[in-house]
């Protein structure tokens, strides 16, 4: 009776669609459908309760595969002020011609508590041209409204990738075989 238990459990939990299988996510406090677009460096605590009874009876029905309790660093994250996302903006910002060759930077920022972009670390850069020329453009760009935590500003990260001239794909590297 139990094998047989345990199989038809099995067979309904894999039939079930995986949004039905997902536990609740509460993120600072508020109710969140997903959470995989949150940038890692952002959270600052995770915790999970267990589907039971008492989980159940605070949160209602939707905790019933459990609760994942997301604590970022920031209540409100950053906002570039600027009329699209930070790396459409920088990327319309430099010259870049169709017929120069596909190049890619990646670059990790961080925003002040005063709104200034300040790059921390050069992640990739495959052609200095474009480097400079990313450089200038964020040293160049607008403020940013800050993150907030408990109605400060905070300092608060990001990852900038650019690739120039957009659609063009980067050339396939070289590799090497000694025999």
């Amino acid at each position: 009776m139990k094998r047989y238990f345990l199989f038809i459990s099995a067979l309904l939990a894999a039939t079930l669609p995986v949004a039905a299988q997902q536990p609740l996510y509460i993120v600072n406090g508020v109710e969140t459908e997903q959470i995989a677009s949150i940038p890692p460096d952002d959270i600052e605590n995770v915790e999970m309760l267990p589907a039971d009874e008492e989980t159940i009876a605070r949160y209602g029905d939707k905790a019933a595969n459990g609760v994942m309790l997301v604590t970022l660093r920031y209540d409100q994250s950053a906002v570039f002020t600027a009329d699209s996302t930070f790396s459409g903006y920088i990327a319309r910002q430099v010259k870049w011609g169709d017929d120069e060759p596909a190049a890619r930077i990646v670059l990790r920022y961080t925003v002040t508590p005063e709104g200034d972009t300040v790059v921390a670390q050069e992640l990739e850069s495959t052609d200095s041209r474009l480097k400079r020329r990313v450089l200038k453009a964020v040293a160049e760009a607008p403020r940013w409204t800050p993150a907030r935590k408990n109605g400060t500003p905070v300092e608060s990260e990001g990852i900038l990738h650019i690739q120039l001239p957009e659609g063009k794909l980067m050339p396939r590297q070289v590799e090497l075989v000694w025999r």
